[in-house]
């Protein structure tokens, strides 16, 4: 069988190349890496109009990480540090997740992606984690990564995903999971009780982390997706 396709939503920013400084669709390389060495071929996904039908055309979904969601999509008011607010991806990724639960194809969320993920499903966010923590742990310096341990629910998919428990995590964010949409269930937390990993019970495979595996070399999250759009694929080919 082919590569399954795997689409990951993109960027739409002002950015810098060559002689050029413009608006571009863009995504961080690790993401594209991950995709491609676990099997799979990486296709973006720009935050344009009717993009969701791109749901018909490939086998899985991440949804990458990024800036912050509109606020009023959790029916909130801003608070003085959210940021980098794109309303454009906002809609695009809320229609590809929604339409890509519809079909039932597998699903991985990434930093951003678990934040869409539940307040697709109603659930609420924490716009910035260090008024409830009282420190920075989760994004330590601007451009930098921290690390921290995460505790995984044994026999959860993500677990199994590991083959193990107990993780040490990259992790750059300053939002994170309040009020826990329908439907989901935790499966993940760091030390100091925030939410790292979400799933959707009864889903093939739906499964999202707060931290950011794409910078690590373990590709578990990346191989169990590819795993699972391969595994679908099988079982809607047709008999000739």
């Amino acid at each position: 069988m082919p590569r399954p396709v795997i689409g990951i939503t993109a960027y739409s920013e002002q950015a810098k190349w060559a002689a050029w400084d413009v608006q571009a669709t863009l995504l961080p390389q690790a993401y594209v890496d991950r995709v491609a060495a676990a099997g799979g071929l990486p296709v973006l996904l720009p935050s344009v109009p009717d993009v969701a039908e791109a749901v018909d055309r490939i086998d899985a979904l991440l949804i990458a990480g990024g800036g912050d969601i509109d606020p009023a999509r959790y029916r909130s008011e801003a608070h003085e540090r959210t940021g980098f607010v794109r309303p454009a991806r906002d809609t695009a990724e809320f229609a590809l997740a929604e339409r890509a639960f519809d079909a039932r194809i597998p699903v991985l969320g990434i930093c951003r992606g678990l934040q869409v993920l539940n307040v697709l499903r109603g659930g609420t966010l924490v716009q910035h984690l260090p008024d409830r923590l009282g420190d920075e742990r989760h994004a330590p310096a601007p451009g930098q990564y921290g690390r921290h341990p995460v505790s995984l629910v044994p026999g959860s998919r993500t677990a199994q995903l590991y083959g193990r428990t107990e993780l040490d995590v990259a992790t750059y964010h300053h939002q994170a999971v309040d009020t826990l949409g329908a439907g989901l269930v935790v499966t993940g937390r760091a030390p100091d009780g925030t939410v790292e990993a979400l799933e959707v019970p009864g889903h093939p495979f739906a499964v999202a982390v707060q931290w950011h595996p794409e910078v690590d070399d373990d590709l578990s999250p990346f191989a169990g997706l590819v795993a699972a759009a391969e595994a679908r694929s099988a079982s809607t080919v047709v008999p000739v």
